[in-house]
This record gives C-alpha cells, sequence and structure tokens, in this order.
C-alpha cells in the first residue's frame, strides 16, 4: 500500500513562529510604556513647572516619568542631555534647544527584533537542510523520486494489450513468479532479477510493464532513469539505494525504469570517467542488483529504445537476464489494437477494422491511438453523426503525409508531368501480381492524385 505522506514540520513551524513573533510585537506595543522624545528645553520647562516626578541621569540622557500627560498623552520621556552653562544661557534667551545623543540611537526594540529575525531564517534554513523544509531539503535529493502504485490502483491487465502477443506470453511467466513462487521454487528454480523491454517509440513498452502488476497483482514503482541523475555527485547512487530499500520493504513489487539508456549508457565514454555521476549512479544499479536477495520477490522490469548503447554489465545474465523484443505490430496485432482504441467511439456502418489496418502497415498502438483520435476529430469538424470510413482513409493521410497544401502554386505543365507520373505508380501497382490495392484515385482539373499502397505502406501522390 501507499505509504502514508509525512507532515511537513517546516510549514507549522513556521507559522507557530509568526504567531509568536506576532504576539510579542503586540505585547511590546501595548503594554510596555510609550516614550516620547523631548527636547531639552521643554524637560526644563516640565522641571520648572514641578511636573516631573521622577528622573533617571545617565552621562548623555535622562529618561522619567511626568505626573501628568503630555499633549501626546504619553507620561514617559526621554531628553539627551545639554551642558548645563549652556542651557542656562540658552534658557535666558529663551531659545528651544535639545541634545544629541552619544550613540546610534538605536531603542532597545532595534537590539531584540534582529536576534529574533536571524533565529528565524537560521531555524527555516536549518529545517530545510535537514530535508523538511518548503523544497524538500538538500538532503532529500538523495530520496528515490519513483511514483508507488498500489496494486488495488492499477486498472491495466493484458487485456488491455493487444498487437504485443509474444511479449505477453514471455511476460506471464514473471506474472506466475510473482502469484506462486512456491511452484517454483521448490524445484530450484528462481525469479529472474530483470527483464529489458526493447523495442521502438509507442510500442507499448511502459503499458505493458503496468499490465504485469495490475495483472499479478503487486505493487508497481515507476520512475525514470533521467532521474536518477543530478548535478550533485553522489544523488544519483543514493537514490538507487532508497528505491531498492523501499521495494524491499513493499516486496512483492515491480520496480519499472523507463529510459533505461539514460542511467544504463556504457561505461568510459567521460574524459573523467572516475568522477563521473552518472558512473556512479549505474555502479550503484548493478551493486543493488548483484546484492538482491533471491526469495524477495521483486522484480525489475525496464525499457529502452537503444539496447546497442547500455553498458555490458547491465545486460549480463544475473542481472538483466532477458530481452524481450516489443516489435511494431502486424495486420492481425493492428486489427486488435484498434478494436480495444474505437471500442468507445460511435463508428459509421462502412467502418471495417481490417480496412483499417491494412491503411496503416508499420503503424505503432500509440499510432493507431492517434489515427482514431483524428477521425473523430475529422468527423466532428464536417457535423457527422458517426465516425465513417473515409474520415480513417482522411485521416491516415494526414498522419502520413502532412496536411494538404491547397495553397501552393504550380504551372500547369509542372502538375500534368506530377499527374502522370504519380499516376504510374498506380498503374504499376495494379500490374504487379500480389501487390496490395490502389486506394484511392482521383481526378480535378489540370491534373490527376493517385494513392495507393506499395511495398507495404501509403503512397500519397499529385497536388
Amino acid at each position: 500500500m501507499p505509504q502514508k505522506q509525512p507532515k511537513d514540520w517546516s510549514i507549522i513551524g513556521t507559522m507557530a513562529l509568526a504567531v509568536v513573533v506576532f504576539i510579542a510585537m503586540f505585547l511590546l506595543v501595548t503594554i510596555m510604556p510609550q516614550t516620547e522624545v523631548i527636547p531639552y528645553s521643554d524637560f526644563q520647562k516640565y522641571l520648572d513647572a514641578g511636573k516631573v516626578a521622577r528622573v533617571t541621569v545617565s552621562d548623555d540622557a535622562i529618561t522619567g516619568e511626568l505626573s501628568e500627560r503630555m499633549p501626546s498623552g504619553a507620561t514617559s520621556f526621554r531628553a539627551n542631555r545639554v551642558p548645563p552653562d549652556l542651557a542656562a544661557e540658552l534658557s535666558r534667551h529663551s531659545v528651544s534647544y535639545s541634545g544629541l545623543p552619544s550613540g546610534s540611537g538605536l531603542s532597545w526594540l532595534s537590539w531584540i527584533i534582529p536576534p529574533l529575525i536571524f533565529l528565524g531564517v537560521w531555524w527555516l534554513a536549518a529545517r530545510g537542510i535537514l530535508g523538511g523544509g518548503l523544497s524538500g531539503g538538500l538532503l532529500s535529493a538523495g530520496h528515490s523520486k519513483a511514483k508507488l502504485v498500489a496494486e488495488t490502483d492499477i486498472d491495466v491487465t493484458f487485456d488491455d494489450v493487444a498487437g504485443v502477443d509474444e511479449a505477453k506470453e514471455e511476460l506471464r511467466e514473471i506474472v506466475d513468479f510473482l502469484k506462486r513462487p512456491q511452484e517454483f521454487t521448490r524445484l530450484g528454480a528462481h525469479i529472474p532479477r530483470g527483464i529489458l523491454l526493447v523495442g521502438p517509440p509507442g510500442t507499448g513498452k511502459t503499458l505493458l510493464a503496468r499490465a504485469v502488476a495490475g495483472q499479478a497483482g503487486v505493487a508497481f514503482y515507476s520512475t525514470n532513469g533521467a532521474e536518477f541523475v543530478e548535478m550533485f555527485v553522489g544523488v544519483g547512487a543514493a537514490r538507487v539505494r532508497d528505491l531498492f530499500e523501499q521495494a524491499r520493504q513493499s516486496a512483492p513489487c515491480i520496480i519499472f525504469i523507463d529510459e533505461l539508456d539514460a542511467l544504463g549508457r556504457a561505461r568510459g565514454i567521460s574524459p573523467i570517467a572516475g568522477q563521473d555521476e552518472k558512473e556512479q549512479t549505474l555502479n550503484q544499479l548493478l551493486a543493488e542488483m548483484d546484492g538482491f536477495d533471491r526469495s524477495a520477490a521483486i522484480v525489475i522490469l525496464a525499457a529502452t529504445n537503444r539496447p546497442e548503447i547500455l553498458d555490458p554489465a547491465l545486460l549480463r545474465a544475473g542481472r538483466f537476464d532477458r530481452q524481450v523484443l516489443v516489435d511494431r505490430p502486424d495486420k492481425k496485432g493492428r486489427v486488435d489494437i484498434l478494436r480495444i482504441h474505437l471500442k468507445h467511439l460511435k463508428l459509421a456502418l462502412d467502418v471495417k477494422l481490417v480496412d483499417i489496418a491494412a491503411l496503416t502497415p508499420g503503424f505503432t498502438g500509440a499510432d493507431l491511438a492517434n489515427l482514431a483520435n483524428e477521425a473523430a476529430v475529422l468527423a466532428t469538424r464536417r457535423g457527422a453523426d458517426a465516425i465513417s470510413m473515409s474520415d480513417f482513409s482522411g485521416a491516415v493521410e494526414r498522419v502520413v503525409a502532412g496536411l494538404e497544401k491547397r495553397s501552393r502554386v504550380l504551372i500547369p505543365k509542372e502538375r500534368r508531368v506530377v499527374a502522370y507520373h504519380e499516376m504510374g505508380h498506380a498503374l504499376v501497382s495494379l500490374a504487379i501480381p500480389g501487390a496490395d490495392p490502389v486506394r484511392k484515385v482521383r481526378s480535378f482539373h489540370m491534373g490527376l492524385r493517385a494513392s495507393a499502397t506499395r511495398c507495404g505502406s501509403p503512397l500519397r501522390t499529385g497536388f
């Protein structure tokens, strides 16, 4: 089951600190008596009038209390001292005078507030370094970024995967290992350590990995090879250790590493190979796979589009024991994939999955999903009630050849030459025994448009 997320104590501590500072400032403002700085001449007037209750004299200032309130409402005062002889002379001439403080003039608050601010900033920084800060902290960089998906949250099974029957059969054995390990261990067999899914982009490698976890009913850790590599040396290795430690606690489970080539590239390429962060991360991955307890029901699935650049140490027996090819589907596979992607669409009666599969040789599962969406968009654009075969034909042309260049202007002679040339492709396709049939021939003024299926790929011709 997914681990419960810990509370972010840094946010709670920040709020508590803010409340304490606010209360302290409120008490300082409301409870402490207000002291007004007055000129020394005003102090002399209050003194002559007998309104001074008590005073405290220092080298450069006089502070005290008046027996009645000043116009501002305060009773506490502070006056900077003036030499007595000068004060008497100024008073004799009725001159208002005051003194300047010998220090910096900062009140006692200036000595309390900055330390409070410093302590608050230091506390937040310390929390951040220890891993509880708002940004995750420095030491939390070594925590794995793999996403844990509980077995109850995986709604993908082998029924949702089509077009790769051989790969599914190969992976069913892994499901049996995870479900009934005792049947294999009784004869001394052990679960494979790792399986590498190899194939072009969009063929369903990630979907297959999720289907294995959903079929087996185990936890699923999903991550990417690029998430292990960071700027700081040692972070990637720490993340690998953390990932495998979590997996051991959640066994039986599946670890899926997508784009393994970002992490498992062959070593020795970097000019500073001994200090390369990627190499340290790869070394840690190799060590963790070697240190697997064979009794622990943990399977590593990885996917890559470029197995030729992987380090040989990853592909040796005992690590990624098996390589499963997830190739482009054949015609039957494309029909099965289309059946899955089109079951939620409203189709017209003229739509036949076999005909669509014949139009899409070389398409992957992702391409067929995009094709279904493009056909639905075209049908919606023309205001149709259902998706017809013409929408799928237009979607194939758009996916294979791109948008039609209606604004391209050709001279009549060039248009006629191109039309004859492309029509030749259609005639040759008709003349060759066993070739795929011509799918479209359309004529218009000053030329022809011919579309044929030749050599297993649709050919869009003419202008």
